[in-house]
């Protein structure tokens, strides 16, 4: 389970978590949380998820749809997965309809990249800001 952001979105991850109880047929071994950005390839969560893929202590990973595994490379998590007898059962699969799938990772990239923008300047801005108050050492330098 994922979310993008780590505040909010609680409710988000209750939601898929009672989901994925409720659909599942096997035992649940662990169930991993983790918030951030789908297009992360170093996200605490998903290194679960591979390390327990790769010491044999899960035969299925769920998820309730692929984009909470990750936004992209989702075929390649399925490879790697079945070459430790490993499958990935996604409750809520894609639709594969081509310009909708198209436009919606487009839109994701978007939506991820001026996410990070803003925050990159958000992080410049506070930092002027306190080396202006003189609350903080180093001048006016925003790194």
């Amino acid at each position: 389970m994922r979310v993008s952001g780590s505040s909010g979105q609680e409710s988000s991850l209750a939601a898929q978590e009672e989901e994925l109880r409720a659909t599942s047929t096997g035992e649940v071994v662990k169930v991993v949380k983790d918030r951030g950005s789908g297009l992360r390839e170093n996200r605490p969560g998903l290194n679960r998820v591979l390390a327990m893929v790769s010491d044999g202590s899960v035969s299925v990973v769920r998820v309730t749809h692929e984009d909470r595994l990750a936004r992209f490379g989702v075929g390649w998590l399925k490879q790697l997965f079945a070459v430790y007898g490993v499958t990935l059962e996604v409750l809520h699969p894609k639709k594969s309809g081509g310009r909708d799938e198209l436009l919606e990772d487009f839109v994701s990239l978007v939506t991820t990249f001026a996410g990070r923008l803003y925050g990159m300047r958000s992080a410049q801005a506070r930092k002027r800001l306190l080396a202006e108050s003189g609350q903080c050492a180093g001048g006016g330098d925003a790194g």
